[in-house]
């Protein structure tokens, strides 16, 4: 519909050539595109009755794009209310209330075309804008100089008629996301003390131990596992309870894993590169740590001490 004397709308705008209203200044894109506007075209014929009309606007019918319903707005000679003067002067404007009525916001990717009949080609301006109950409305005050618009070697305006057009892309956050924390924490060092190596199962697990809001153990084979059964001692670190945490959330540690007789001397160790422990990889070690012969000759009487220095480097969880 044609308004003669719409009210003005309260609005902020930069300082800038192609100043936006929005109180928000960010980086503008601006780019020629064969592709016309995929969610709303203007097509404007006689323009040149628009000012000898004395219409000062134009208001465009609701549009929907992004679950919302939107208008656009054009003053072909300006918004002298926000320094437009001399400049076509282009808004977009969320229509209703509902999505503002708790507070609520819209962020979303505007582009505004306006349409070159003699390349056959848009120039496109847009960015990131929020609209919000106290802003309602969104665009540029001095979208063109009206110099260029009219000018007829520029396409804009052929035939007295003009094309006008706009993109509105809301963004929604997913939820999806994560957080990255570095550590810059000392390692922590656990003992396992183990009377007779021998009599120890096929498997077996040392006590739990906390560290940097996590827990963990050692896991002990000590006849081997797997293909290595009866060949090699096997110690792996555990991550406990990984497989309960979010799939999201994994412990990047590096760890190194000693054993030693009774009279604490080191009889081997193996360190770890950086390694990320998580729900899909619990745990990491070694199934051929040493020899069972060489345990043998080291642990004169079997008993042992299995320790295991631990450093956390960094932990990822999900955004909440």
């Amino acid at each position: 519909m044609m308004n003669h004397t719409m009210p003005k709308r309260k609005r902020e705008a930069t300082d800038s050539n192609a100043a936006e209203v929005g109180g928000e200044h960010a980086v503008m894109s601006t780019e020629l595109r064969h592709v016309a506007p995929a969610h709303f075209v203007l097509k404007i014929k006689s323009f040149s009755l628009f000012a000898k009309n004395n219409m000062e606007n134009y208001e465009s019918g609701k549009f929907e794009a992004g679950g919302y319903e939107w208008k656009l707005i054009l003053y072909l000679n300006g918004d002298k209310s926000q320094n437009g003067e001399d400049h076509v002067s282009l808004y977009l404007a969320a229509s209703g209330t509902s999505p503002f009525q708790l507070g609520g916001e819209i962020h979303a990717a505007v582009r505004f075309c306006v349409y070159d009949q003699t390349r056959d080609v848009y120039f496109e301006q847009g960015r990131v804008a929020r609209f919000h109950a106290m802003k309602t409305e969104w665009g540029f005050p001095r979208y063109m100089p009206l110099k260029t618009f009219i000018n007829p070697s520029n396409g804009y305006l052929v035939g007295d008629t003009c094309v006008f057009g706009v993109e509105v892309f809301v963004i929604e956050s997913s939820g999806v996301g994560e957080c990255l924390t570095l550590k810059a924490s000392a390692s922590y060092t656990h003992e396992w003390k183990i009377s007779r190596l021998s009599s120890l199962g096929v498997e077996s697990f040392s006590d739990v131990f906390t560290f940097e809001d996590h827990k963990w153990k050692l896991w002990l084979f000590p006849k081997g596992n797997l293909a290595n059964r009866g060949q090699s001692l096997s110690v792996f670190l555990v991550l406990v309870d990984a497989d309960k945490h979010a799939s999201e959330q994994k412990v990047n540690t590096r760890f190194t894993i000693r054993l030693k007789d009774r009279n604490n001397v080191v009889c081997g160790w193996q360190t770890s590169t950086t390694i990320w422990l998580s729900s899909s990889r619990t745990s990491w070690g070694w199934s051929t740590f040493m020899p069972l012969k060489t345990v043998q000759e080291r642990l004169k009487d079997d008993s042992c001490v299995i320790e295991v220095e631990v450093s956390v480097l960094s932990a990822v969880s999900k955004l909440p």
